[in-house]
């Protein structure tokens, strides 16, 4: 990625590199929003179905009870990933007027902090303390270099909080439609509940094998995982549903 034009200053060009550029994944927060939205859709619902088809012989109800219940798990998941993110956003600024209010109040000490920061990474002498002035000598770009190496965060990006709720929530009903579809269709719910098992293991290894190819993980192992522990979650909540209703 490139820098700002002020921080170019003096840089000599860029080396070259492979043809087809750097290739690096950055859509972690999103995979990650995925991810929690379609896993949970496709266990909960699905358990609650399954637990429901034992203790009741209408699939309308069982539909009913689905759809209020994806309903409500969209909102609930929707709003909590809203607020994560805005608590992670809150965080970040609060921690970043600290850090400034600190480089007025003691400069000094937070140029040691730098000085120990690059400290670790080998500079020493002559060159460590003029790294040291060269990044105090900027105040933005001070702060940002405490805000990256010594408290470890990152600022989210803008709109970050809206993203993830509707993210979360859409993965939510998308995922929570596959194991309650099946009921839309028969008129009994063994044979549901069949088709249900079925194209809730066939999704959960399709969304493993998808979230692998793009995070660059091995697919075949992300796919088994995946089911595997949608698998495990699914079984459990089904265990209490059936306990519970039974």
């Amino acid at each position: 990625m490139d820098q700002p034009a002020p921080y170019r200053e003096g840089l000599p060009p860029r080396p070259p590199g492979p043809p087809e550029g750097e290739q690096h994944f950055t859509g972690s927060e999103t995979v990650r929003d995925l991810v929690i939205g379609t896993a949970d859709g496709l266990t909960v619902p699905f358990a609650l179905a399954a637990g429901l088809s034992g203790a009741v012989a209408s699939n309308g109800l069982i539909v009913t009870a689905g759809l209020a219940e994806i309903a409500a798990g969209c909102v609930a998941m929707g709003l909590g990933g809203y607020l994560a993110a805005r608590t992670d956003a809150q965080h970040f600024q609060a921690e970043r007027k600290r850090e400034e209010a600190e480089t007025h109040t003691y400069p000094e000490r937070e140029k040691w902090e730098v000085s120990a920061i690059l400290h670790r990474y080998g500079l020493r002498g002559e060159t460590l303390a003029r790294a040291t002035e060269a990044i105090a000598a900027d105040r933005r770009r001070w702060v940002d270099f405490m805000m990256r190496f010594e408290l470890e965060l990152s600022e989210p990006a803008a709109g970050r909080a809206l993203r993830s709720a509707t993210t979360i929530g859409g993965a939510y009903v998308a995922g929570g439609l596959i194991p309650l579809s099946p009921y839309f269709v028969f008129t009994e719910t063994r044979p549901a509940l069949l088709v249900s098992c079925a194209m809730t293991g066939l999704a959960l290894l399709v969304f493993g094998w998808l979230k692998a190819t793009v995070t660059g993980l091995p697919p075949l192992a992300s796919a088994m995982q995946t089911l595997a522990v949608g698998g495990a979650a699914a079984a459990v909540a089904f265990a209490v549903a059936r306990l519970v209703g039974g």
